[in-house]
């Protein structure tokens, strides 16, 4: 073929291991969500502005990234998890700093960051080089594996003719974080798929619990959906290697081909869910202003919590000056820990103002989606023989990866200052396929 010079290798260029792509708002639950509940600067009921806001990089201009679709206003962790608002995100970031997101994400096998990712794009997957989808697939295993990140590999021993053991692979592993942050991380992960503002609505499986994260980069140059199920991880990219826009009839082929590949591979298991440890607690806050609520909160829901880092009593709903209506009840955990009464409030304008994030509703954040034409998926540890096209079998405690593409030149989007990647471009309404529409679209890709 012309000037692209004489082929010299059989499928010489592995993209599950060596295409180095932008992650868009697929490193959130890596390099944010665990690391910032582990270090206890976040919790999921934390509230964040959620407005157009220019942040403090060093920076003549500042970092102004954007949402895809609106603002929500004043929202909760779990909230900005769910349809994947980004400033809350960047927010974030400040408070856990780039560095101590990139010691975590060094430690859960990532090799691909330079010293140029030391910025606060790193929260929206605006990297210098990117990630690769092996070893976003082996990050996202460690939440899985309890927090315990398991070094991939793909083959487990091999065997002479006569069965003798010639030789057995070894792996690294070691704790990244705890098993109790690795619960809330993973409960997180749900409201992409559960929620009614969820990106990654068609990733259900019936019965079996499952967590998952999109990811699109700006121009929709590159698609993807990392997640797992109590048995398997997987990740799926989705693009070109030369950076075009795609757009796949407003859905994310990389999602629907995760949702067929994943839903084929769990036929016939028992139901399973994410269990909780006893050192998580639970207790009832405030949806507005993310407190523990009290008897006036009208809007309330069941947060879990690392032990000791559970909210103040909400106050600022009690306008009659006493708020001595605190429940002693509202945390359950399976040592029945006791809360104190909360002293009464005095000061009306001082509880009128003691949360400045309580006013927002949570409008409907229609995402719509643009797509892009290549896929990796990576599988470890609790095994999967089962891909499409490119196939990467790993051991990474627990993985799939499945890689296919439409060009032969890496190229990736290198773009650091100006990456906004607006995640995500997904519809709720669109994305909402059932696993027979899924199954349609997949087959149409292909």
């Amino acid at each position: 073929m012309e000037d692209f010079g004489e082929k010299t290798t059989s499928r010489g260029f592995n993209r599950a291991t060596q295409a180095k792509r932008q992650t868009g708002s697929s490193i959130k639950p890596i390099a944010i969500l665990a690391p910032g509940i582990e270090e206890e600067v976040i919790t999921a009921s934390m509230v964040f502005d959620d407005t157009q806001t220019t942040f403090d990089d060093g920076s003549e201009g500042g970092y102004s990234p954007e949402n895809y679709d609106g603002y929500l206003g004043n929202i909760t962790v779990r909230r900005a998890v769910e349809s994947s608002q980004n400033i809350p995100f960047v927010y974030m970031m400040e408070l856990l700093t780039p560095k101590k997101s990139i010691d975590y994400l060094e430690k859960m096998g990532v090799t691909t960051l330079t010293e140029k990712d030391e910025n606060l794009a790193l929260a929206l997957g605006g990297l210098d080089e990117g990630m690769t989808p092996l070893e976003s697939a082996a990050a996202y295993a460690t939440i899985a594996n309890d927090g315990v990140y398991i070094e991939p590999t793909f083959y487990a021993k091999i065997e002479n003719s006569s069965g003798k053991v010639v030789f057995e692979t070894s792996q690294e592993s070691r704790r990244v974080f705890s098993e109790e942050t690795a619960f809330i991380v993973k409960d997180l992960l749900t409201e992409p798929v559960q929620g009614s503002k969820g990106t990654a609505t068609y990733c259900k499986i019936d019965g079996i619990d499952v967590a998952a994260k999109t990811g699109t980069t700006n121009e929709n140059y590159d698609r993807w959906l990392c997640g797992f199920t109590p048995y398997y991880t997987a990740a799926t990219w989705y693009g070109f290697d030369v950076n075009e826009t795609i757009s796949y009839n407003g859905r994310n082929p990389a999602g629907l081909i995760w949702a067929n590949v994943m839903t084929n591979i769990h036929s016939g298991l028992d139901d399973a869910s994410f269990e909780k440890p006893d050192g998580v607690q639970t207790a009832t806050v405030c949806s507005l202003t993310g407190k523990m609520a009290s008897g006036i909160c009208s809007n309330t829901y069941e947060e879990y919590f690392l032990r000791g880092t559970i909210p103040d009593v909400c106050t600022s709903h009690d306008f009659s000056g006493e708020n001595t209506n605190v429940v002693q009840d509202r945390i359950q955990t399976e040592q029945d820990v006791v809360i104190e009464p909360a002293t009464p409030v005095t000061d009306g304008s001082s509880q009128s103002n003691t949360e400045n994030n309580n006013t927002t509703n949570q409008s409907n954040n229609v995402q719509n989606s643009q797509t892009n034409t290549s896929n990796s998926t990576s599988n470890s540890a609790q095994n999967i023989n089962e891909s499409t096209n490119n196939t990467s079998n790993t051991n990474t405690g627990q993985s799939t990866n499945t890689s296919e593409s439409s060009n032969t030149t890496a190229n990736e989007n290198t773009t650091t200052e100006n990456t906004n990647n607006t995640d995500d471009l997904e519809t709720s309404e669109s994305d909402t396929s059932s696993e027979t529409d899924a199954t349609s679209d997949l087959q149409e890709a292909n």
